[in-house]
């Protein structure tokens, strides 16, 4: 199962890109015996300046056909990252070729979009800036990469 990390803005140079690119590397190798991944980041912009919805247009036009749509929104489920894992390994065993998480600009998501989606995910009630939701993610996609392989690393 392949999974795209559909963002708005360009993450720069600097600590973040090199967490989310680490993590996102960890990801792809560990997932790879487990049928997950690769894994990739599509940056969209909204060069218009035309709010949520614009942003919800182009996050819409990056998404892969006929991919599990997963929007991170501080109004989703919050899960354990055993649940997390179970979560992937279900979506991966139900055939899904591809899963797409969608993070949003500094507003968040268009709420249109957030109700067209098959899954919503919250990283707690907290408001997180949108760049460091991608590490976020990014950590949790190998953390559960490595607990469906049964490595170590998740010290539970």
């Amino acid at each position: 199962m392949r999974v795209h990390v559909v963002a708005v803005g360009r993450l720069r140079t600097g600590p973040e890109r090199t967490l989310v690119e680490d993590y996102l590397a960890r990801f792809g190798k560990t997932g790879r015996a487990l049928g997950l991944g690769p894994a990739q980041v599509i940056e969209v912009d909204d060069r218009k300046g035309g709010g949520m919805a614009a942003e919800a247009a182009v996050l819409e036009k990056a998404l892969p056909k006929g991919a599990l749509v997963c929007v991170l929104d501080e109004r989703g489920r919050t899960m354990a990252s055993p649940d997390f894992a179970a979560q992937l390994g279900t979506w991966r065993d139900a055939g899904r070729g591809d899963v797409a998480f969608l993070i949003g600009g500094a507003d968040g998501l268009d709420p249109a979009l957030r109700a067209r989606s098959d899954f919503a995910l919250s990283f707690g009630q907290m408001v997180w800036p949108h760049m460091l939701v991608r590490v976020l993610l990014a950590e949790q996609l190998y953390r559960a990469a490595s607990i469906l392989a049964g490595s170590p690393y998740h010290r539970a």
